[in-house]
């Protein structure tokens, strides 16, 4: 063999080896790059499986909560229905028959018509002064349909409130609370028949307690009133504001408008002093309305309470020892800051009871008892 021929094989051979030295390097490169890929594609499907799970547990926690949403709401209505249905049967509507003067001065027949409040399950039913006061004649329809003639026995115009009666048994009596127990803010139903539709109910809340409204020079100003934006109308008159419990938490009475209908702003009369006219009405055939015998002025001190400007020689107040000048801070154990409030705590009492009211004089407080008389 020529020594050009073995050069010639060494380069070949030389070539071949680095060929396949190269072939190799291509097959490691190949293999690395499928494995970066395998491994990356790992990584996101890991990713992805550890995201997932995450993803449906929010999706899940989403629905579960309209779930709850849809289940209160649920409960919500069924619990408002439930209240009007077990309060219904207490309720009735009241038409009356009333005698009107004309601009001419000529009398004519009119109608009107309101709501009431069974009191009892022979036939006592409490409304307004002003649906059944001045009625010639009266006719109460309950939620059954089935319609009496009544008979006023009584009505207040201080207060309101009236009481009518029907020639019936076996009545369902509302259930009743006291202002006591009353929260702004909480739940209020009204039932009626406003605009003579009978056993409409509209819901709202609260919206204040102890309000005070001067109705006319001839009356006392109405005091204590619970205020509800729950939609009160003409013929909701007399009918029950009651809580989530059903229990009547006062008497709808008046509402403020300019239109003379609903405008979110209305008042009833708390249970606590429309029962106790009611009973009052019942007993006597009239209210009988306490008094304790002496003239409120102007409170210029910085004492809160009511300025004593005289008392009513041989009333309640003289006979117990309250002077011109004092200044009344508790009536029977509730504080007192303005003549609504002393006004309010009188009319949740009777004529005769016994009551404790605290003064302050000369910057001394003193403690008197004394016996409520009638206003003449």
């Amino acid at each position: 063999m020529l020594r050009g021929d073995i050069k010639m094989n060494k380069r070949k051979i030389i070539r071949n080896l680095f060929i396949v030295f190269i072939g190799i390097l291509v097959i490691f490169s190949l293999s690395g790059c499928s494995l970066i890929v395998s491994k990356l594609n790992l990584n996101q499907n890991h990713q992805a499986a550890s995201k997932t799970p995450a993803t449906t547990s929010t999706a899940a926690n989403v629905q579960n909560n309209k779930n709850i949403d849809t289940q209160i709401l649920v409960s919500f209505d069924e619990a408002i229905s439930k209240v009007a249905e077990d309060v219904k049967p207490s309720v009735v509507n009241i038409k009356v028959q009333i005698q009107e003067q004309d601009i001419f001065g000529n009398l004519r027949q009119g109608e009107g018509v309101g709501s009431g409040v069974i009191l009892t399950s022979d036939g006592y039913i409490i409304t307004n002064n002003h649906v059944a006061g001045d009625a010639k004649s009266i006719s109460v329809t309950l939620y059954d349909g089935k319609e009496y003639p009544a008979k006023l026995i009584g009505a207040d115009k201080n207060t309101d409130i009236a009481v009518v009666k029907i020639e019936a048994n076996n009545l369902k009596p509302a259930n009743f609370t006291t202002i006591k127990n009353i929260k702004v803010g909480q739940l209020a139903i009204a039932l009626g028949s406003p605009f003579g539709l009978q056993e409409t109910v509209t819901q709202g809340v609260v919206s204040a307690i102890g309000r005070d409204v001067a109705v006319s020079a001839d009356s006392l100003p109405m005091v204590d009133l619970i205020q509800t934006d729950a939609a009160i109308n003409p013929g909701n008159s007399g009918g029950p504001l009651v809580n989530s419990s059903g229990q009547v938490m006062g008497i709808n009475t008046i509402i403020f408008s300019t239109s003379g209908t609903n405008a979110g702003i209305g008042f009833a009369i708390p249970s606590d002093t429309a029962l106790n006219i009611a009973n009052q009405i019942m007993k006597y055939g009239k209210a009988r309305i306490p008094f304790i015998g002496i003239e409120m002025g102007v409170n210029t001190t910085n004492i809160k309470g009511v300025y004593v400007k005289s008392v009513v020689a041989g009333e309640p107040a003289e006979k117990a020892g309250i002077k011109q000048g004092d200044i009344i801070i508790e009536f029977d154990n509730e504080k007192i800051e303005t003549p609504y409030q002393l006004l309010a705590g009188i009319l949740r009492h009777n004529v005769g009871d016994n009551v404790n009211i605290k003064v302050s004089r000369n910057g001394k407080i003193l403690d008197f008892n004394l016996t409520l008389a009638e206003s003449k």
